[in-house]
C-alpha cells in the first residue's frame, strides 16, 4: 500500500467571486457543504436490509460581516438578489493555487442586526444548482 502525501492548507486568502466581484474580504467562513444520504429499507427478515445512495445536494454556507453602508457590499448583494440564480460563481480555497470550484448559486439573504458591542455578522446557506465543478488552477 502506498503512503498518500498530504498538503494541508490554511484558509487565509480565498476567492469568492459572485458575478464580477470577489466578496472574500467580507467573509470569515465559506464552505461548500454536501447533503446526501443513504436510503435504507428493511423487510421483516433479519437479512432483508437494503441500502441505496441518493444524489447529494450542495449549499454554500457562509458567515460574513454585515455591511449595510456600502452599496456594493455582500449584505446588500444578497438582499438585492434574493431568489436569483447566479451562474459561474467561483470559490478558490487558496487564491490562485490548487483547485477552483465553479457552480450556479441560488441567492438567499442573510440576517440584519445583531448584539450590542460586537461586529454584526450573519450566517447564510445559499443553494447550489447541481454539483460544483472542480478545476485545477494552473
Amino acid at each position: 500500500m502506498a503512503a498518500v502525501d498530504v498538503q494541508p492548507i490554511v484558509l487565509q486568502d480565498m476567492v469568492i467571486q459572485i458575478g464580477s466581484d470577489d466578496f472574500a474580504a467580507a467573509v470569515s467562513s465559506a464552505v461548500i457543504t454536501p447533503a446526501g444520504s443513504i436510503v435504507t429499507w428493511k423487510g421483516l427478515k433479519p437479512d432483508s436490509v437494503h441500502s441505496f445512495p441518493v444524489s447529494p445536494t450542495f449549499t454554500l454556507d457562509m458567515e460574513y460581516a454585515q455591511d449595510w453602508a456600502g452599496t456594493s457590499s455582500l449584505s446588500r448583494y444578497l438582499w438585492d438578489h434574493q431568489g436569483e440564480v447566479i451562474e459561474d460563481v467561483v470559490l478558490e480555497p487558496q487564491s490562485g493555487v490548487g483547485t477552483r470550484w465553479t457552480f450556479d448559486l441560488i441567492v438567499a439573504t442573510g440576517a440584519v442586526g445583531g448584539a450590542v458591542d460586537t461586529v454584526g455578522t450573519a450566517t447564510v446557506s445559499l443553494g447550489i444548482s447541481g454539483r460544483p465543478t472542480p478545476t485545477a488552477i494552473v
